[in-house]
């Protein structure tokens, strides 16, 4: 396996390969912040700690084209393709000078995160003109008691974090199913927001597309254009959308949907099809059950994935990285499915709306992929503390900001790409390791056990358990250096924590995104009407 000699390609044929309508699978390999600081358009993150995993989840064709993209083509892209060739992937490649040679060549580079999905919200914004709000504006209407509601299009764990006064958590994907029991008259002024732009804009116009009679209207900047605006934000609250569908509002809904995805050429199809299309072995096929994941939890079709429906159009590049590739949608009721896919087939995806999908098949509750790397014994806490003087290494494998906040003195930041560093050049007789996360674990471990490293054991206790058994736990706010978490992105998530610059920072990179994209970017995108530069 690991004498294969992988094939190079040359950004300039890669260029051409993400534009030939055949699927590529385009992956960078390094860890999640190095991404966030400059990538490729198209790039997926797929980071070295998590590489298999994330692979065998979003990368599902073993004969697909696969590019590995690292700093400079090196030594982590061959690495990385030694683990994929062991996972019987076929046909990879490595990009020459990787980002580097990328711009080198004089092709652009891009910072932050879901880069096809964003940009498209801001092209979106201008080829359907959505309406918009400011912060000050909706304030003054809130603090009047004009006839409105706040609906926030993030998920339900950033909605507690932070939200507009009033405000009731909707994600994007559920709108089109909920928004007649949350607004009962046509009267009503419905806001839609997010953290940022994109989602308070495809919210809307979801709604609007959907041929709502209300007046809607997206929230300029989401929560970052309100704490700008010295406007207090909301923490902690609950208040949601209802679970519950009143039965004689869905015939109604139905309609709605399936014209809209229909409008956008989007097919429906049968089980059978689907398996067909499974069984292809030229061509991959994603099923996206779009449903919350509490309904996904109570089960769903073998080998779905749980892409509630905003997020997959948010954040397509979080479940596929296959570019070209079918994506199949459900639903248990037939409305947020074709929804969601008048979106993606807008992002320029082959989408098609899985008939009744869940009607007389059977549901499995839907384990996680194939579990990667070795099998670990877990030991607890106290055992920890026991061995705290022996012959050992203890590595916290946790993301870098969690170890600042709270980590065992003894215990050194460690991370998959940077194992010889954590080493230092010593073999030593044994390993525990500190997780949350089990495949980041268990592929450490893996390549731990090639560095000769014989016995590893892992502990997945938190903070608070550490220290009831008496371990020194301490706090290092400065380190690692910010330099060193390369697993952490500054600026996307500095916003989110009362820092001004990083949200302005974060909000201008947004609007930016249009003048940095090229016509062949542009074009690969199917939005209504002529959006002229």
């Amino acid at each position: 396996m690991q004498n294969k000699i992988i094939k190079t390609v040359t950004p300039t044929v890669l260029k051409s390969w993400l534009h030939d309508g055949n699927e590529i699978a385009l992956l960078d390999v390094r860890e999640h912040g190095e991404y966030g600081e400059a990538h490729l358009f198209y790039v997926v993150s797929t980071p070295y700690s998590k590489l298999e995993a994330e692979a065998a989840r979003m990368v599902k064709r073993k004969n697909v084209r696969i590019v590995l993209v690292d700093e400079d083509g090196g030594a982590l892209a061959h690495l990385a393709a030694q683990k994929l060739t062991a996972q019987n992937y076929q046909t990879i490649y490595i990009l020459e000078g990787g980002v580097q040679g990328w711009k080198k060549a004089g092709y652009e580079l891009f910072a932050g995160v879901n880069l096809p999905s964003k940009t498209f919200g801001e092209l979106a914004e201008h080829a359907f003109d959505t309406p918009r709000i400011t912060a000050l504006e909706l304030n003054e209407k809130i603090q009047r008691g004009d006839d409105l509601v706040v609906l926030d299009g993030r998920p339900f764990t950033e909605f507690k974090k932070m939200s507009i006064p009033t405000a009731i958590c909707c994600p994007n994907g559920e709108l089109p199913l909920r928004i007649d029991e949350l607004v009962s008259s046509e009267d009503t002024t419905i806001v839609i927001n997010c953290a940022g732009r994109t989602r308070s804009i495809i919210g809307a116009q979801t709604l609007i597309n959907l041929g709502i009679k209300n007046k809607v209207i997206a929230l300029e900047n989401g929560t970052q254009g309100w704490y700008l605006a010295d406007l207090k934000l909301d923490h902690g609250k609950t208040k949601r959308h209802a679970l519950e569908i009143d039965p004689a509002t869905l015939k109604n809904k139905q309609l709605r949907a399936t014209a809209l995805a229909k409008k956008h050429e989007v097919a429906t199809v049968d089980i059978v099809t689907v398996r067909q299309w499974l069984n292809d072995a030229q061509r991959t096929t994603f099923l996206c059950d779009v449903r919350t994941p509490e309904e996904f939890a109570q089960g769903s079709l073998p080998g779905a994935q749980n892409t509630p429906g905003g997020q997959l159009v948010q954040a397509t590049d979080q479940y596929v990285a296959v570019k070209g590739a079918r994506l199949v949608v459900f639903d248990s009721e037939g409305v947020r499915a074709p929804a969601m896919a008048s979106w993606l087939a807008m992002l320029g995806w082959d989408v098609a709306v899985l008939d009744n999908a869940l009607s007389g098949h059977a549901l499995i509750e839907n384990k996680t992929e194939g579990v990667f790397g070795i099998a670990l014994e877990n030991i607890s806490a106290a055992e920890v503390k026991k061995s705290i003087d022996a012959n050992f290494c203890l590595f916290d494998l946790r993301p870098s900001m969690k170890y600042r906040e709270a980590h065992i003195e003894q215990a050194q930041w460690a991370t998959r790409s940077k194992i010889e560093k954590a080493l230092n050049g010593k073999v030593p007789e044994r390993v525990i390791l500190l997780a949350d996360d089990m495949s980041v674990a268990r592929l450490f471990a893996m390549d731990l056990q090639s560095a000769g490293v014989q016995n590893i054991q892992l502990n997945t206790d938190s903070p608070s358990q550490w220290k009831a058994e008496g371990l020194s736990v301490v706090a290092t706010p400065e380190m690692p250096a910010d330099q060193e978490c390369i697993d952490y992105l500054f600026f996307v998530h500095d916003r989110h924590d009362g820092n001004k610059v990083a949200a302005r920072q974060y909000l201008a990179w947004e609007m930016n995104l249009l003048a940095q994209i090229d016509d062949q970017e542009r074009n690969s995108y199917r939005l209504p009407h002529d959006h002229a530069h």
